[in-house]
This record gives C-alpha cells, structure tokens and sequence, in this order.
C-alpha cells in the first residue's frame, strides 16, 4: 500500500516569508505556495517528489539534516551557495571533519552542510 505512494518529506520554520526568500530568492529553488483554510504552506517540487515547509511558532531548529541536494561538484556548489550569502558549517567531531571551505571527505563521498534562515540544516553532497 504505501511503497506505491509518493511520499514527501517536511519540516517546519519560524517564519515562512523568510523561508521563500531564501529558498527561492537565494538558493533558486522553485516555490509554490499553498493557502489550507486561514494557514500557507511552502511547496517545493524537487524532481518526482517535494518538500513541504510549514510555519510553527514554537520552532525548534532540526538537529539533524533535513534536506540533501545531490550536486555533481560539491567544491563548484559550495563555492556558488557562498557566493550567495550562505555560510557552511565547521564540524571536528569523530567521524566529520570539514575543510576550510566546510566540505568533509570523510566517508568517501564529500559533503558540506548549511543552516537555513530558521537553523534547519541543508546540505550539498557529492553524487555517486
């Protein structure tokens, strides 16, 4: 019954005009906007899926990663995100260390991660 659904992932921020700036505006991502009986929700079509973001007063940014954007070059992503503004994370922990440029090669594929305006983290990560 649910493996022949297409399920989505969402998570929620503290404030979703925000949220449409700097996933449409900063990371040019497509945003489609939903209005549900006096509450607007964020869609973001990706591929044969979406992502459904949704505003929550009581916030609690995700400490885990929430979404992942497979890219051909995680150096060239990383270096065009940072171009926009956006600032990659520091990790020295056992496991995930990042460069300089905030990209971890450890476990063999590279990998950098960001924060999104409401404290989610976001990441670029090499594909195959």
């Amino acid at each position: 019954m649910l493996d022949t659904t297409e399920a989505f992932s969402s998570f929620s921020v503290n404030d979703l005009n925000e949220a449409k700036e700097f996933y449409g505006t900063t990371i040019g991502l497509p945003i489609k906007k939903i209005a549900m009986d006096n509450y607007e929700l964020m869609e973001i079509p990706l591929g044969n899926t979406k992502v459904m973001v949704y505003p929550k007063k009581d916030h609690t940014p995700a400490s885990f990663t929430v979404l992942n954007f497979p890219v051909q070059d995680v150096e060239k992503a990383v270096e065009e995100l940072a171009k926009k503004g956006i600032r990659f994370e520091q990790y020295n922990l056992p496991g995930i260390k990042t460069d300089d440029k905030g990209i971890s090669r450890d476990g063999g594929r590279a990998m950098a991660w960001f924060k999104d305006p409401a404290g989610n983290i976001l990441s670029v990560l090499q594909e195959g």
